[in-house]
């Protein structure tokens, strides 16, 4: 090739053209190079995430069952309807349409939509109805609004609706456990999800899939507790509320040889089918028998008598001086409300005589009383599977003062709740083991064997001579004479005990004319099968006593229980009719109310004992209400803060805000109340 000065201008134009050529050339092959080669993996991964989606896959969440196999709750199959609040221009016209196609009601719906969509607490996804039918669906499809989805899901269903309720629990939107069991023992029934690769064109459109991650079934459980006595707990626990106008029930029975929980229920209770729209207010979900401490009164003196048999010279015949029915301790006159000279120990629990509970308890000694309300279980959880169960409230000895040992003896200074109680009976029952309540009774994998829960072993906390002892007390707490000397099981043997304690209102600082009216029995007397707790909170009069009041319900349910547990009866022909000689011979009739004895004390918790005696909410919902501190705020001001956060406040007094029931900062429990009392 001759020297580029040699060529002529068109040639040299051409050789110009050409290096530009190869070179644009060079860097078309570089930057392919590059692509290809250098950058492959980095750009294939761009490549992928823009054809690619990995879709999450839920999986089939755990059924759960009674203990006969009766299903409790199940997972099907079903369309949802998807809204985001925040995005729909016109709240009104979509709640009509909505209304119209899915059969809700539009002013309802509305108000839910308007809630939701100003509330910053609201994620956007709300599901409208969870069982939407194919031709909801596809109507709801065609109209292509950026607002609305229709996808494939699962639903929840509680095939007995309100029964067991409490124990059981609910799920979310999400599917995610709640409340009861499903909360509790969420990870296990979820399983654990999978996930599948979906392939998109250009146009979003999905035309390939493959399973990534097969998702795993969560577990089946199964429950000890029995469907139908579950039904006639809450068919009686609710009569006797409403007869009594009571505020709240709550009952437990159990086996008190293995801990299981035969039925828990709650009133007022729901349905957990029943989805609760955004700001919606939920009633009767709280959990009482697990999570309200109470002071338990009477019932309680089965521990001062049961520490007085083994740590004084004291027996069952051993006579107690109770002062005529009045006592002084110190700054404080405390009355029996019938008053009695001498009795013996076993008649002060028969007739309930705070005044000889007190004098055993002066006999026992402070420490000795407290290590046994420790032994039997009082002042820490007992590891139901129940979320956020509560310890209750028993003060370490050295906060105790002069008095205390005129109030913890008769159940004073001390809160409990319906299974701990629950706990202190069974002790006595089955011949001086601590055992511990359970509600799960197995677990099965999808197709696998069932598998046992572990549970802790009984522990020894009683020796079983004292514990026969204190059962034999208890049956002639239903003898005549006795706190509940007219409740009756027709062919069995019972023991019991009577519990009535006033009830403290913070906000004023006195001791109310209701009660916490509770009976604990247990059937038959010498080999205990069934344990029962009733409570009932808020009753008044001697009709509102814990025999009179809680006595029927316990009746009832263990009449049901040891009939479908097929106990044998121990009662027969003969001594059933010798028992109704006895009762007429005493003059006693059916509709006769039992006497108990009542006790008003000083204020029995501060604020934050009260907040410890709940125990701690790491276990509630993280979306639950945080109570506001209303504290020096002025009557207007609380107001309009509780309105604003939806929250229900009982407000006593005028001027400004000076304490408050729960503490501020706190989980507000669903349908429970902030007390605050104002003063000038």
């Amino acid at each position: 090739m001759p020297p580029l000065s040699q060529l002529t201008k068109s040639q040299e134009r051409t050789v110009v053209a050409g290096l530009i050529l190869l070179a644009w050339a060079l860097i078309i092959v570089f930057r392919l190079f590059l692509f290809q080669v250098v950058g492959h993996s980095q750009f294939e991964r761009l490549a992928r995430r823009q054809q690619e989606r990995l879709v999450p896959i839920v999986a089939p969440r755990g059924s759960v069952y009674d203990r006969n196999g009766h299903l409790l709750a199940i997972s099907s199959a079903s369309q949802i309807a998807v809204v985001n609040p925040k995005r729909i221009p016109n709240k009104e016209l979509a709640a009509a349409l909505l209304g119209r196609i899915l059969h809700l009601n539009a002013q309802k719906l509305q108000d839910y939509l308007e809630k939701a969509a100003a509330s910053r607490r609201h994620s956007g996804y709300s599901i409208i109805d969870a069982h939407v039918t194919p031709e909801e669906a596809a109507t709801l499809k065609s109209m292509n609004l950026d607002w609305l989805d229709v996808h494939q899901g699962s639903v929840r269903n509680y095939p007995n609706g309100a029964v067991g309720a409490h124990v059981i629990g609910n799920v979310d939107g999400l599917g995610n456990g709640v409340a009861g069991v499903e909360l509790k023992m969420n990870k296990v029934l979820a399983g654990i999800p999978g996930s599948r690769r979906v392939q998109r064109d250009g146009k979003d459109v999905s035309y390939d899939s493959e399973i990534v991650k097969t998702p795993v079934m969560g577990k089946n459980l199964g429950l000890t507790i029995d469907r139908e006595l579950q039904y006639i707990a809450q068919q009686s626990l609710k009569a006797a509320v409403v007869q009594n106008h009571a505020e709240h029930g709550s009952l437990v029975a159990m086996n008190p040889r293995t801990g299981e929980i035969l039925a828990l229920e709650n009133y007022p209770t729901y349905d957990p089918n029943d989805r609760l729209l955004f700001g919606e207010k939920p009633t009767g979900r709280e959990d009482l028998a697990a999570v309200a401490p109470f002071e338990p009164g009477s019932v309680f003196k089965i521990v001062t008598l049961s520490a007085a048999l083994e740590t004084t010279n004291l027996t069952p015949d051993s006579l107690i001086n109770c002062g005529g029915g009045v006592m002084r301790l110190y700054s404080r006159v405390i009355h029996d409300s019938h008053p009695h000279g001498v009795l013996s120990l076993q008649d002060v629990l028969a007739f309930s005589s705070n005044i000889g509970a007190i004098r055993i308890g002066m006999q026992v000694g402070n420490q000795n009383l407290y290590d046994y309300v420790r032994r039997f279980g009082f002042g820490q959880r007992t590891g139901v599977e129940l979320p956020a169960e509560a310890p209750g409230m028993l003060r370490p000895l050295k906060r105790w003062q002069p008095t205390s040992i005129g109030s913890v003896p008769m159940g004073h200074e001390i809160s409990v709740t319906s299974v701990q109680l629950a706990q202190m009976g069974s002790v006595i029952a089955n011949g001086g083991f601590l055992v511990h309540p359970r509600l799960v009774a197995w677990e099965q994998e999808r197709n696998g064997p069932r598998e046992p829960v572990k549970r802790p072993e009984p522990v020894r906390v009683l020796k079983a001579k004292t514990a026969m002892a204190m059962r034999m007390m208890m049956r002639r707490v239903m003898e005549p004479g006795g706190t509940a000397q007219r409740l009756h099981v027709i062919g069995y043997t019972v023991g019991g005990k009577t519990g009535t304690a006033q009830i403290y209102d913070y906000a004023h600082r006195v001791y109310t004319h209701k009660y916490n009216a509770t009976f604990m029995g247990f059937a038959p007397l010498n080999n205990p099968s069934v344990l029962v707790v009733v409570t009932l909170t808020g009753t008044t009069g001697a009709a509102g006593f814990g025999g009179s009041a809680a006595g029927p319900v316990f009746v009832r349910l263990m009449s049901a229980a040891l009939n479908r547990m097929g106990v044998p009866r121990d009662a027969p022909e003969q001594i059933e009719q010798l028992i109704a000689q006895q009762k007429k011979d005493a003059g006693i009739k059916d509709d006769e109310q039992d006497s108990d004895t009542v006790a008003a004390l000083d204020t029995p918790f501060t604020p934050e004992e009260i907040a410890e005696a709940r125990g701690h909410d790491d276990e509630i919902d993280p979306n639950a209400t945080r109570i506001p501190d209303f504290v020096g705020k002025t009557t207007r001001d609380v107001l309009q803060e509780a309105t604003a956060a939806g929250i229900e406040v009982d407000m006593v007094g005028d001027g400004l805000a000076r304490t408050q029931i729960p503490l501020p900062g706190g989980q507000l429990v669903p349908g429970e109340h902030v007390r605050v009392r104002f003063t000038r």
